[in-house]
């Protein structure tokens, strides 16, 4: 009896491919083939489930480095009996069982150690991203505190396929190249090696038809409002965590945290060192050297301040409690007045008469002096 000589066809003319195709255009090509002709979506069609086994077959060896280059070589004759990528495994048809026996039972064995041969799946769960927002606050609200509405972008799991990225009523389908498992085996020499695969990226499960409003990605991008308490006492750049406020996750996975980061303007007359303020008051020649009582803003309303007779130039007043409040403590630095003596840049001719007789009265022996290492010190780093 005559036997008929079956002529199979071209493994890159299946996947419809030039034989110089990269990795991801092998793979891009059989994902569509594999979704147009998967049998789920042709029931009781025996030429599309047919189609849909030759280019997995085709697949299967062009996705692999070493049965594409024999491939290449030798055609189809390379996987036939006694071919050059059937024959040599020097265990075959000995009395271990065969090599794919031999293989499988090192290669369980590898994969408890190192993690190589199992089957399980890779997770298909993703933590959702962290995300900044940018607050830029009034020196005042950052001093006081402050609550207010801000609005993000962030994505979220798209209501329509609620997650699965297929569409209502249509689940993923069980990955073809790797049965679902997730992981592909190969031989490499007497050993059996699991690599995830590179079809499904290790989930099992493929998206034939993908949600029209999330394009199978299972999430949407969406607008989110949430109310921002800013605590009093807080500085430039502190940074407030919104844990779980973030983009949420795929699959089920955890969402993100949101970080607001603060910008803090400054005061047209007050300077901030940790929770203390510092402030400079000008005052007369008279007024320092006679004393005086002023009246000084703060944050919280005016003040007296007594400057007592014979107040030198750079002289310091500390007045307690008025600076700013400890983050989430209880007490408030202090407000520190530097005093500045003013000299008049011009006099009238009563004011020159009158400062002439007064000098006239008081000397001063105008001899340098040594202002001391520390002095010097101070100068140098101001």
């Amino acid at each position: 009896m005559a036997t008929a000589n079956v002529t199979k066809i071209d493994y890159y003319e299946v996947l419809s491919v030039s034989r110089d195709a990269s990795d991801q255009e092998l793979k891009t090509a059989y994902r569509k083939l594999a979704m147009q002709y998967h049998p789920d979506r042709n029931p009781d069609n025996p030429a599309a489930e047919d189609k849909f086994k030759e280019c997995s077959e085709a697949y299967q060896v062009l996705s692999d480095a070493e049965k594409r280059a024999a491939y290449d070589r030798y055609g189809h004759a390379a996987f036939q009996g006694g071919g050059p990528a059937a024959g040599g495994n020097p265990f075959a048809g000995g009395g271990f069982g065969g090599a794919q026996d031999l293989g499988d039972i090192f290669g369980d064995l590898f994969g408890e150690m190192f993690n190589m041969g199992g089957q399980k799946k890779a997770s298909r769960v993703q933590r959702g991203r962290d995300l900044r927002y940018d607050m830029t606050l009034g020196f005042e609200e950052a001093v006081f505190g402050k609550e207010q509405e801000i609005t993000i972008r962030r994505m979220e799991t798209c209501d329509d396929c609620k997650g699965t990225g297929a569409p209502s009523g249509k689940a993923p389908i069980t990955c073809t190249q790797c049965g679902g498992r997730g992981q592909v085996r190969f031989q490499q020499g007497f050993f059996s090696v699991a690599r995830t695969c590179s079809v499904c990226n290790g989930t099992g499960t493929l998206v034939v038809d993908p949600c029209k409003t999330c394009r199978g990605e299972t999430r949407v991008q969406k607008e989110h409002t949430i109310l921002v308490k800013v605590p009093a006492g807080v500085e430039q750049d502190t940074r407030i965590r919104y844990s779980g406020e973030g983009e949420t996750g795929k699959f089920g996975g955890p969402a993100g945290d949101l970080y607001v980061v603060l910008n803090v303007k400054a005061h047209k007359f007050f300077e901030r060192d940790g929770d203390d303020l510092h402030c400079v008051l000008p005052i007369s020649f008279p007024q320092a050297a006679l004393g005086t009582e002023l009246e000084i803003e703060t944050l919280e309303g005016a003040a007296t301040i007594k400057i007592p007779e014979g107040t030198q130039n750079g002289k310091e007043f500390k007045l307690r409690g008025k600076g700013v409040p400890h983050l989430n403590s209880h007490g408030k630095g202090d407000l520190i007045v530097e005093i500045r003596v003013s000299t008049p840049g011009k006099l009238t001719k009563v004011q020159r008469e009158l400062l002439k007789q007064l000098g006239e009265t008081m000397t001063v022996e105008n001899t340098p002096t040594s202002r001391g290492l520390f002095e010097k010190v101070k100068d140098i780093f101001s």
